[in-house]
């Protein structure tokens, strides 16, 4: 039986230098398909938001869009660690909140939530670790806080890497098994993955982290207007754009479908049901 990747096995990966690969996915096919390339790691990401519903941002990703997302990862049985994002409002409000609300993913199955943020939500993260809810960080570039902050470049300015590498940091102490570093300079990033016993996984900030997370339309092409710094592995918008005009081509030109892709009926069933009915 293949063993099941749980946090312990970040932290351990951290240690023996071995490089983490996660990646966003939000249903069982996608979490199929990666699984079995053998990635360590699936976030069921509130980037869903964009990526799946055309929302302009994550802000208005629901928890129970969430729920619904996480529920067909999990039903793909994937070996990898299945971490799900708590989505804004979802763990801000008070502590019962978000204990609450994380609680719900990780009865789902859920193996950790991930939540945006640094030193204002320490007392959060104090709150989850200590009942035994496994959480990912999140710094740099937080996309929920986009209409304070923007969704610009972080770390640039000695001020601002500071502030990031503190956040890391009171993350690592408040119990986080990982921090995402997401849309950071890359020398940041390094620094703070040197600071940190911890596993950093980078997404848009440099090959210094001890992991990288993309998501899954990116990857293979499915996204209209992909970030700067994703990598797309294959076109297949083009691919399958290409594959529907020939189903519409064939469906027109009466090719599809052929006698090998539809049932027929026993030539007397079919005399008998055509007297029943008093066809000729």
């Amino acid at each position: 039986m293949v063993e099941k990747i749980t946090p312990r096995h970040f932290v351990k990966a951290k240690r023996e230098g071995k490089r983490i690969v996660m990646i966003t996915a939000y249903d069982a096919i996608q979490a199929r398909i990666v699984d079995e390339a053998g990635v360590d790691g699936i976030l069921v990401g509130d980037s869903l938001g964009m990526v799946i519903m055309g929302y302009k941002s994550t802000v208005p990703v629901t928890l129970n869009m969430i729920i619904h997302h996480l529920k067909a990862v999990l039903n793909a049985s994937p070996k990898a660690l299945i971490v799900a994002d708590m989505p804004f409002l979802s763990y801000e409000v008070s502590k019962e909140e978000a204990l609450r609300n994380a609680g719900k993913l990780i009865k789902l199955g859920a193996d950790a939530v991930k939540i945006e943020g640094g030193s204002e939500i320490i007392d959060i993260v104090e709150a989850m670790t200590r009942i035994g809810i496994p959480v990912m960080g999140h710094i740099g570039l937080n996309p929920q806080r986009y209409l304070i902050h923007g969704l610009r470049l972080r770390g640039s300015n000695a001020e601002d890497a500071k502030k990031i590498l503190e956040d890391a940091k009171a993350l690592e102490k408040a119990g986080v098994f990982s921090i995402v570093i997401e849309f950071t300079v890359s020398e940041v990033a390094a620094e703070i993955t040197k600071n940190l016993r911890i596993p950093t996984i980078c997404i848009g900030s440099g090959p210094f982290c001890d992991g990288q997370i993309l998501v899954f339309h990116d990857v293979v092409g499915l996204t209209t207007n992909p970030p700067p710094f994703a990598r797309r592995y294959v076109n297949a918008s083009e691919i399958f754009g290409e594959a529907i005009k020939r189903y519409v081509r064939d469906v027109r030109e009466n090719l599809f479908p052929s006698k090998e892709e539809y049932y027929t009926m026993d030539v007397k069933e079919y005399e008998k049901f055509k007297k029943m009915i008093g066809s000729t």
